[in-house]
This record gives structure tokens, sequence and C-alpha cells, in this order.
């Protein structure tokens, strides 16, 4: 086992094929699949699970990744250290459902930074992706919400993929309008109020089910919806149309300017949000910063974390 072999499977599991990490590493597709065969074979393990569809990590492979990692980690610190050689890229790789305060946070791990290089990856994305990602640890974390209808089956899923759900804070549902909606002095609404207006909803791709959707009372018969794909067209549309969405409540002025705002939904329900991590993988000092700098966030915003 070589550092090299390290570096292969890290790469592998960045690019998330084969293929466009030889690209990447500017030697032949044969190549480095004959050098994780011969890694594979040493270690008597299955990194990679091979099909026809592509490649994913094995649970033995997501357990080696983690170790592999922290290899490289040390090795470059002690590089630094003993031989001068300078730093690699700093790399972190979030997954997240829409969520003001976690870009919020994302940005202040960034500009905190006192490096000359990084590679950060911070993917607004469907739920399905964000487990998919976390499992194959193409992202270190995935910020998710639960809630009294789909806890039972989604932590069953997080189970089934070897992935640990991690509380962060209660938020009481709100819905974002836009400022001149005609809704817009109430100091609370019901969703009766709501009913003759667009519901905006996050769209969930090929794995469209109300389970994975990130707007509470999903399987609510509404009648006019509209789905979207990002959370820019989101907010024009909130404009727009005098569309309404149901969300955590936190809304970031500096990120979204003062044309939306946040008003209370009357219902007892709640939205638990936290994170997501792979249970075999030990998350980079860059991740856990990132974590702290959620928990900021979120305290600012008047929310207790759990």
């Amino acid at each position: 086992m070589t550092l090299q072999q390290l570096k292969y499977i890290i790469k592998i599991v960045e690019c998330g094929s084969i293929t466009e990490a030889a690209k990447q590493l500017f030697i032949t597709q044969p190549s480095l699949s004959a050098a994780v065969k011969d890694l594979e074979k040493e270690l008597g393990i299955e990194i990679f699970y091979r099909t026809p569809k592509g490649i994913s990590l094995s649970i033995d492979g997501t357990e080696f990744l983690s170790y592999a990692r922290q290899i490289i980690e040390q090795t470059e610190l002690m590089e630094q250290r003993y031989i001068g050689k300078k730093p690699s890229k700093k790399l972190c790789s979030i997954s997240t459902q829409h969520y003001a305060f976690a870009v919020n946070a994302f940005v202040e791990l960034i500009l905190a930074l006192n490096v000359d290089e990084y590679d950060f990856t911070l993917r607004e994305t469907r739920t399905y992706e964000i487990i998919e990602d976390v499992k194959n640890l193409r992202s270190e974390i995935g910020i998710i919400y639960l809630s009294n209808f789909n806890e039972k089956v989604l932590n069953k899923i997080l189970k089934e993929n070897h992935l640990v759900f991690n509380l962060l804070f209660e938020a009481n549902p709100h819905i974002f309008v836009s400022s001149k909606h005609p809704l817009a002095n109430k100091k609370a609404i019901s969703l009766e109020d709501l009913d003759n207006y667009p519901f905006l909803v996050f769209e969930q791709g090929v794995y469209n089910s109300f389970y994975f959707s990130e707007e509470i009372f999903s399987t609510l018969p509404r009648k006019k919806t509209i789905y979207v794909s990002d959370r820019a067209t989101l907010f024009n549309l909130l404009i727009g149309v005098n569309g309404y969405t149901i969300c955590s409540g936190i809304l970031s002025s500096d990120l979204n300017g003062d044309n939306i705002i946040s008003i209370p939904l009357i219902t007892d329900e709640k939205m638990r949000i936290g994170w997501i991590a792979n249970e075999k993988s030990h998350l980079s000092s860059l991740a856990i910063e990132y974590i702290s700098k959620l928990k900021k966030w979120i305290c600012e915003y008047g929310y207790n974390l759990k």
C-alpha cells in the first residue's frame, strides 16, 4: 500500500468515476483500475462496487476512505513541518437542502481561511441526492430536516445507508412571501389563508416522494402548485406571482435582500433540522469548523441549539 494509491482512491471518490479520476490524474483508466484492484487484493477487501451504471463505495471502502484521508492529511502536515512543502488545496464538500443559514455558514468558513488555494463544493440539491452524496462520501455532511410525517421513512433510509442524523435545532414552520404580498401585514398565517395563492415547491426529480419534500405539509391538496429547481427562481416567483413556500423561517437579508419576508405559520408541527454524516467517516477539521459556524448562525437567528 502506497500514499499514491490512497490518493487515487480519494480522487476517484471526489470525481465519482474512475474514468474522470484518471483524466484528472493524467494516467490511463486501465492503469488506475489496476492500481485499485492491486490495493483491494493486498487488503483483502472490496473498496468499490462496480455496476453497469458506475461505481460506489462499499461499506469496507467507506471505512478505508476515512483512514486514507486522515493519512494523507497527516502526511501533508509532516511535509509542511519538516520539508517546507507548499500545502495542498483545502478541500471541503457540503450538500444541503435550500437553507440560507447553510450558505451563510459556508461563506463565513471561506472568509476565515488563511490559505492561498482551496477547492470547496456547496451543493444545494434534492433530498435523495444529499443522502447519496453523504453515503458515497462525495460530501462530508448533508443538511436535511425531519418531521412527524417523514421521520420514520427517512430514518429507515439513513440507517440502511449507514448515515447518522445529528439534530441542530427545532424550527417553527414559517412561510416566505413577497413584502408586497396581500398577506404580508399579517402577524401569523393559517393554511386556509393561503388557499388561493400558488404554492412553490423544490422539485425532487425522479425521486419525487412526499417523504423527500423540503416543504412540510407536502401531502395537502392545493389549487395551485409550481415546482422549481433553485432558490433564485423560487424567490422571483414569490414576488412575481404572489406565491408562497413553507420553510424554517430563517431568512438572510444579506443574501436575499428585503423583498422577501418570513411570517409564522399557525401550526403545532415542528421542523427538526440537522446534519447527516456517514457513520464510518471521521470529519475533517474543515467540516467540524463548518458545523460550528452553522450553530453560530442558527443562534444569531434566535433559535436554541439541541
